[in-house]
């Protein structure tokens, strides 16, 4: 199992894509090493910004620069920018659908040892409920890479959510990311089990296990949050009558609650979220944070098993 940096892969993207074009700009928060802008940085000095420890003056320096023509690419950890920040990106960039591209490192229970206060686990839930934001959590670095490309020429807001720690990759070269589609990556009858991010490896490894043991499970790899790929998942839920939704995000506001506001209102089946409860996290290793709260195979195979009951 080869794992990945996301946030290298940005870090790389931004680079390639600044030399082709000289209106990306990039903001950072004091944080450009963690969040890999520093490799822009280094080869674009004059249209990289670092704006201290001020994010609400980011976001709005960000939201001036678009204003201009300017493709602005703003970071920080994903605690900081969506909570810190949000009135700014609700006010400066969104209310006028500025052209800024928030995408932020460091989201989930997978920051690890940096602790509770550093762990955005509402992150999604805060910014896919403001208005013209358009929401993506990729799974891997090929992943990333695309969706990079993809919102640096598509106008207007976005969240981009990526992690700290390395995540397993998914897809290879002929991945093709395509904004607000879902991926069939594993077709099955008995349940659909919805991921997004690192919850994508661990949902086919929960399929396969599953599969040992007669259970067939539908496996949708799920990026764009909002806007969603509600005519997927009405497809899917039709056929297999039960879903189970995965994600490295607290079960309020995230992927599970978009899953369940488009089956409640199109296609009603029986579903079950694996995600945080409503609380804070510890600090501890990133990988062994998620075995703890069941964010793997065996927490959504439990999931699974709990819905397959409810369906009968």
């Amino acid at each position: 199992m080869e794992k990945v940096s996301l946030r290298d892969a940005y870090g790389d993207t931004l680079v390639e894509l600044g030399k082709k074009d000289e209106r990306i700009v990039v903001l950072d928060a004091d944080l450009s090493g963690s969040t890999k802008t520093s490799k822009f940085a280094k080869v674009f000095p004059d249209r990289f910004f670092n704006m201290g420890v001020a994010e609400i003056n980011m976001i709005n320096v960000a939201a001036g620069l678009a204003t201009t023509g300017k493709i602005a690419f703003v970071s920080t950890f994903a605690m900081f920018a969506t909570g810190r920040a949000w009135e700014a990106i609700r006010q400066t960039v969104c209310y006028p659908e500025l052209n800024v591209k928030v995408v932020c490192t460091h989201g989930g229970i997978t920051v690890g040892e940096d602790g509770a206060s550093h762990q955005a686990l509402e992150d999604v839930a805060n910014m896919r409920n403001i208005p013209n934001m358009r929401v993506i959590v990729p799974a891997d670095d090929i992943e990333t890479e695309q969706v990079i490309r993809t919102i640096a020429y598509t106008d207007g807001p976005f969240y981009v959510r990526l992690s700290r720690e390395k995540f397993p990759r998914i897809f290879d070269k002929n991945y093709n990311f395509e904004l607000g589609k879902g991926v069939v990556l594993r077709e099955g009858e008995d349940v659909t089990i919805v991921s997004n991010g690192v919850m994508t490896y661990f949902a086919l490894l929960a399929a396969e296990l599953l599969e040992k043991e007669g259970i067939s499970s539908e496996v949708i790899h799920m990026p764009t949050v909002k806007p969603i790929d509600s005519e997927l998942l009405v497809k899917s839920a039709s056929k297999t009558k039960a879903v189970v939704t995965a994600e490295e995000h607290s079960i309020i506001g995230g992927l599970g609650s978009a899953v369940a506001e488009t089956l409640v209102e199109n296609y009603p089946v029986p579903m079950e979220r694996v995600g945080t409860p409503d609380i804070f996290g510890q600090s501890g290793k990133g990988w062994e944070l998620l075995h703890y709260y069941k964010l793997d195979e065996k927490g959504i195979i439990e999931k699974v098993k709990k819905v397959l009951e409810r369906k009968r």
